[in-house]
């Protein structure tokens, strides 16, 4: 009975129930059978409890559990309300995945343009950001694992998760950082990293998991963007080459049905290319040899049903490349769930920063009938989604960006038969001047198109300007028919 029971507990329950059995004078042949019956209920109890009920792992047996639900999301200020939770669990996801800014873990300082420290404007003589120490980071993880909502989702919902800038240590970091090996002993540690993870060995937060019974397996890939990345601007490398060695070997590992890379920053777009110089966003397009080597890794793998999820940007959407392999990669970035774009103007201001969203010219943002806004982005905090139906022909798969109550923003709905190979045409090579949703890259735009953003920041700018002169004179000739009129009297 022992040995049956034993798959179930943990070496300290097993000795605990076998004290008390012995204790009782009825262990071996003396028992009678209703105590049998009684320790073999008790025993698939806890058995189930452990297995499908303890919160923040799933156990050896439970991996193998059919996962259809999975959350995530990135950008949560410890100090900001969090009331987001509430919809995710809800939602009930089977898995939740961080990525990144799980905290903001650095120190910002105001703006200042005048003074002894500025932080802004061509003059700016100290940084804007600055690492906190140690006790102060351990204190802010500690402020959002206490949060009842989330203690709440920890308990029935695997958590998993990777970093980005913001709890890595410094806004826009990357392997230059002197504190990067504290930094993520304390990410570890917030995830409950078991101590002799491989994780808590290695340089890099970088890691996969498999989920789900064979043919209907997903496999998650969190990548570590931050720990081996170069200078932006560089065209250096992301992931450095022992990260670059090991996703070569995961994607060319074991078969799945569905694979989920995770990167902090997104993948498929490139809005920087776009949105400068009035303002940059961290991006794989800003280092786009290592995009290339992504996708052509992803190519040669012969790997179906990949596509990613990402965050960083404080704003949600859903992108798509079609140039890169033999069917869509799409990007679903879900940012944040505190901090969003939308929250920084006030709320009669909103029309404005979804107009400017709307002009921004993007090639690969899916635009369609299910998002709220015409812009298909959303501003306001949110999160993401995942959704499997396993039992439909063929399985079906819905991702989706939604707001604070749950509801889809943005989403997609497709067959897992679309993410394999030869669903579209993935040649990539464009002839001069053709123009190809969800392939021709931004940076390839035509520069009126390219830049009209900026065009239209510039003009408004005149424009101010020339009323601005107008109102100075129209004031000057006030005050001069005023005197006019003074001296007439």
């Amino acid at each position: 009975m022992l040995s049956f029971i034993s798959v179930y507990l943990d070496d300290d329950m097993k000795t605990i129930l076998k004290d008390k059995i012995i204790s009782s004078g009825r262990w071996r042949c003396r028992c009678s059978w209703w105590w049998r019956w009684a320790v073999l209920i008790i025993g698939a109890v806890i058995g189930t409890k452990l297995a499908y009920g303890s919160g923040n792992a799933f156990t050896s047996k439970g991996e193998d559990v059919l996962v259809s639900c999975i959350a995530f999301g990135s950008c949560a200020n410890q100090s900001a309300p969090q009331p987001i939770w509430n919809a995710i669990i809800k939602f009930d996801p089977q898995v939740f995945i961080w990525l990144g800014d799980n905290i903001y873990g650095d120190i910002r300082r105001p703006f200042k343009l005048l003074g002894k420290e500025r932080t802004v404007g061509p003059w700016k003589n100290v940084p804007r950001f600055v690492p906190a120490s140690q006790e102060e980071l351990e204190s802010r993880y500690n402020i959002i694992k206490k949060n009842p909502d989330y203690s709440r989702l920890r308990k029935t919902t695997k958590v998993i998760g990777t970093w980005d800038d913001h709890d890595y240590g410094l806004n826009d970091a990357g392997k230059e950082f002197p504190e990067k090996v504290r930094n993520q002993r304390l990410l570890l540690d917030f995830l409950d990293e078991p101590q002799d993870s491989p994780r808590r060995k290695q340089a890099g937060v970088y890691t996969s998991y498999t989920f789900g019974p064979v043919g209907k397996q997903i496999k998650i890939i969190l990548l570590d963007t931050r720990y081996h990345r170069d200078p932006l601007n560089s065209d250096g490398s992301i992931l450095g080459s022992t990260q670059w060695t090991w996703l070569k070997k995961e994607l060319k590992g074991p078969a799945s049905a569905i694979t989920i890379i995770g990167s902090s920053i997104q993948v498929v777009s490139n809005l920087s290319a776009t949105t400068g110089p009035l303002f940059y966003m961290e991006s794989w397009g800003r280092f786009p040899k290592e995009r290339d080597h992504l996708f052509n890794l992803i190519a040669d793998s012969k790997r179906d049903g990949v596509f990613f999820i990402s965050g960083d940007v404080h704003f949600g959407e859903i992108t798509r490349y079609d140039c890169a392999v033999e069917y869509p990669l799409y990007d679903v970035t879900s940012s944040g769930l505190t901090q969003a774009v939308e929250k920084v103007v006030p709320p009669p201001l909103h029309f404005m920063v979804r107009f400017l969203a709307w002009l921004t010219p993007n090639t690969m943002r899916v635009m369609d009938r299910h998002c709220r806004h015409r812009s298909c982005t959303y501003g306001l905090p949110n999160f993401g989604t995942i959704e499997i139906d396993w039992n439909a022909t063929p399985v079906a798969l819905k991702i989706a960006v939604r707001d604070i109550n749950g509801f889809p923003v943005t989403s997609v709905d497709m067959s897992l038969s679309e993410l394999q190979a030869k669903t579209v045409n993935s040649d990539a090579s464009i002839k001069v001047g053709e123009q190809r949703r969800h392939c021709s890259l931004e940076v390839n735009l035509p520069w009126i198109v390219r830049h009209r953003l900026v065009i239209f920041f510039y003009c408004c700018i005149a424009v101010l300007l020339l009323a601005l002169v107008g109102l100075i004179i129209a004031v000057i000739s006030l005050i001069r028919l005023g005197l006019c009129k003074y001296k007439l009297d």
